[in-house]
């Protein structure tokens, strides 16, 4: 009961330090820091991590093994019963909401996918703690009704040694996941896929060179990419091509805010097929076949 009730605490703050975060993010961008703090939410979530695993699974643990060293006795189980079932209600209704929020972001994708594709950071981080925290109630349900029946409180301690080790493997999953959104995560393929496609849908882009994406915040994506153009236009030319092709881009994908295009003159030895770029060509040429295929049956029928 103490774990958990720590463990409660720990998630009311962790909702604070999320909550922080995201307002943070909000802040306009300034000299020091010209592409904005989008990269906030991330940190903050990284802190969330730290904090589970710190306040929640390093002192449950602790306690538990404390409580088999040193046994005591419960002397209230209806009372701990009923803040339980109490607590069980309450964390369901909070999980059904973040799994509600979070069902028109994760389209088809398994929920996996989706905590581990995701860079908004709010919903995984709360999708993880309310399953951690009705898992961990369970365990603590567990523990008190077999310390009750058998008149032995290591089983209760047993409980909150269990529930250490699950918030241990929580905070792990999402530490992982907030490090690699804050050491840089590209855009999905087809996102990529999408940013090429508008690139060379106009006449002044022979085709993509080389492709670069990274998400600096979460509704915020940096494009640098290396087009090729004819070798005879003018600057003035390959100026307001690249021009017309941000204004695709960002049609395409409006969370594209910041977009180099370095104008080249294309090469096709010089092609990487291992490079993003290919790979999403390849991916929004076939695209674009499949919708030509599916218009000409149409018209067919």
């Amino acid at each position: 009961m103490l774990a958990e009730g720590v463990h409660s605490v720990a998630d009311s703050g962790n909702q604070a330090l999320l909550l922080l975060g995201r307002r943070r993010a909000q802040r306009a961008e300034t000299r020091e820091h010209p592409f904005g703090f989008g990269g906030e939410r991330y940190f903050y979530a990284f802190l969330v991590a730290v904090v589970v695993f710190t306040v929640g699974a390093v002192f449950s643990c602790y306690e538990g093994i404390e409580r088999i060293r040193h046994p005591g006795h419960l002397t209230s189980p209806a009372v701990a019963f009923g803040v339980l079932a109490v607590a069980i209600l309450l964390e369901s209704f909070s999980l059904w909401n973040a799994v509600h929020e979070a069902r028109p972001s994760r389209g088809r994708a398994s929920w996996l996918n989706f905590i581990r594709r995701t860079k908004a950071p709010e919903l995984p981080a709360v999708l993880l703690e309310d399953v951690a925290a009705l898992s961990g109630l369970a365990l603590a349900l567990i523990g008190v009704t077999i310390a009750t029946v058998t008149h032995d409180d290591r089983w209760d301690a047993a409980g909150s040694i269990a529930i250490g080790l699950l918030l241990g493997c929580v905070a792990c999953v999402l530490a992982v996941e907030m490090k690699s959104l804050l050491i840089g995560e590209s855009a999905s393929p087809g996102m990529q896929a999408a940013i090429v496609a508008a690139i060379e849908a106009g006449p002044e882009v022979q085709r993509v060179i080389h492709l670069r994406t990274l998400h600096v915040g979460p509704e915020t994506l940096l494009v640098a990419a290396k087009i090729g153009v004819q070798h005879d236009d003018t600057a003035r030319s390959v100026a307001a091509g690249i021009n017309a092709a941000e204004r695709r881009i960002r049609a395409a994908v409006p969370i594209a805010e910041l977009i180099f295009l370095e104008p080249d003159i294309y090469e096709a030895g010089r092609a990487d097929p291992e490079d993003p770029a290919v790979t999403a060509a390849q991916a929004a040429r076939r695209l674009s076949a499949a919708r030509l295929r599916r218009g000409a049956r149409k018209r067919q029928d």
